[in-house]
């Protein structure tokens, strides 16, 4: 039976640590191997932070939506409701070509902040989640069931 774990909060960056508690706890149980959990971890607190900053850089008050499901792998969503062009624009860029961009500040943080989850975690989607607005990141570990 599959199980999804749902865990929405407020954009305050006291959240994140909670998010990767409730991460690596589900992760665990679904059954990612140990050796993996501490990139599990760190790759939520990526994601998460990525979309707290997201959200209070536009000031925007939405919920940010995490949704953790062990369906034949674990996978984490994890979305923001951030114009897209603030969120999504670097995502089809690979890390090395962060450093030629012209980019912004901000845009930059976003793009480090994709560079670093691509290197946490090998099975890693970034897409629109409707048109204009939101951005969910998507991100999948092998478990090892007994």
């Amino acid at each position: 039976m599959m199980a999804t774990v749902k865990l929405s909060f407020s954009p305050a960056p006291v959240h994140v640590r909670t998010a990767r508690l409730v991460g690596v706890a589900v992760a665990r149980r679904a059954g990612v191997r140990e050796d993996l959990l501490d990139e599990v971890r760190l790759a939520i607190g990526e994601a998460c932070t990525r979309a707290v900053a997201l959200h209070r850089q536009y000031g925007l008050a939405d919920l940010v939506l995490v949704e953790m499901s062990d369906n034949g792998a674990y996978s984490v969503r994890v979305v923001d409701r951030a114009p897209i062009e603030a969120g999504i624009g670097l995502a089809a860029l690979p890390p090395d070509e962060l450093a030629k961009e012209s980019l912004s500040e901000d845009a930059l943080t976003t793009g480090v902040g994709f560079a670093l989850l691509a290197g946490f975690v090998e099975d890693l989607q970034v897409r629109p989640v409707e048109e204009g607005v939101g951005t969910e990141v998507r991100m999948v570990w092998p478990v090892g069931r007994s």
